[in-house]
């Protein structure tokens, strides 16, 4: 296991909400590495996992945060994402953008940002669709990556964290975290600042883990059973290093902070574990539920 330095902070409140996080549940505790179905066997650190009662974030408590940010992004693509991710499909991002322009008509000459660009791919994809597309990316490899194979160009991409970007105000027409916002220590102030480049009736793209995932609650209750205090939810030590997970009401708390509506929320569904003559049924609870593992959450800046 990789050495990494941690500096551990106790937030006060809940990040999307502002309630005080002396009103959230305790969950159970997680690991720095897999836990497996025995980790009480493995030695390591682990960190309280909380759940607001208001809005349902899911968070740890300490929030353990890393000297620095490559010790957790700075390895190669290929170490992080899976070879079929890495390889590029022209039909890569087309359905979230028909999604979009249901919502946001499009028009010549708009603006797309990517937080969290990676490797480019979502860019491109952009591009595609006849975005003038920019990104972020801080990872020093997934950004190198992105020039030299992606062709992206380096005056459209930043090997930057979103807390140090900066951007003209009112600038863009679309702006996406794709499966980002779940990585960042300050999801409330990284979408104030995205909001702050965004056009006014633009929209924000948001893909995050949903706390109300169903197998989560399995996994969890099979721990509780088995008398072990250890939760399944997020990986902030670890990959994927998750911190947050959320909740629909989360996005609907947090629009009444930072003056923007939501205008569409999905529960994705994502991959079915159990007997293959029961994945159906499960995958229609989940469903009518709104259990499933990911949110796409469309927001809307107000005009």
């Amino acid at each position: 296991m990789k050495d990494i330095t941690y500096q551990f902070e106790y937030p006060k409140t809940c990040n999307m909400c502002s309630t005080s996080a002396d009103n959230a549940k305790i969950l159970g505790r997680r690991l720095n590495q897999s836990q497996g179905r025995k980790p009480q066997n493995k030695i390591g650190i682990t960190v309280s996992v909380m759940k607001c009662k208001k809005c349902g974030l899911i968070y740890p408590n300490p929030m353990p945060i890393p000297e620095d940010i490559q010790d957790h992004y700075g390895v190669p693509p290929e170490e992080y994402w899976t070879e079929e991710f890495l390889t590029f499909d022209e039909n890569y991002y087309q359905g979230h953008l028909d999604i979009l322009e249901t919502i946001l008509p499009f028009k010549e000459g708009m603006k797309a940002l990517d937080i969290g660009a990676g490797i480019g791919k979502c860019m491109y994809a952009m591009e595609k669709r006849g975005f003038d597309s920019y990104g972020i990316e801080p990872s020093n490899p997934f950004y190198k990556r992105a020039i030299t194979k992606m062709g992206m160009d380096p005056e459209k991409l930043k090997n930057v964290q979103i807390e140090d970007a900066d951007f003209p105000e009112n600038n863009f027409d679309f702006i996406t975290f794709g499966a980002v916002l779940e990585h960042l220590y300050d999801p409330n102030l990284s979408i104030k600042k995205a909001l702050s480049w965004l056009k006014p009736g633009g929209i924000i793209a948001i893909e995050v883990p949903n706390s109300n995932w169903f197998f989560a609650k399995l996994f969890n209750l099979v721990y509780k059973v088995s008398r072990k205090d250890y939760v399944t939810n997020l990986s902030p030590m670890h990959e994927p290093f998750h911190l947050y997970e959320f909740t629909p009401e989360s996005f609907k708390e947090n629009a009444e902070l930072n003056g923007y509506e939501v205008a569409r929320i999905e529960n994705w569904v994502g991959e079915v574990y159990g007997p293959k003559y029961l994945k159906k049924y499960i995958k229609k609870y989940m469903v009518k539920s709104g259990q499933g593992m990911q949110l796409m959450v469309w927001l809307r800046k107000k005009d």
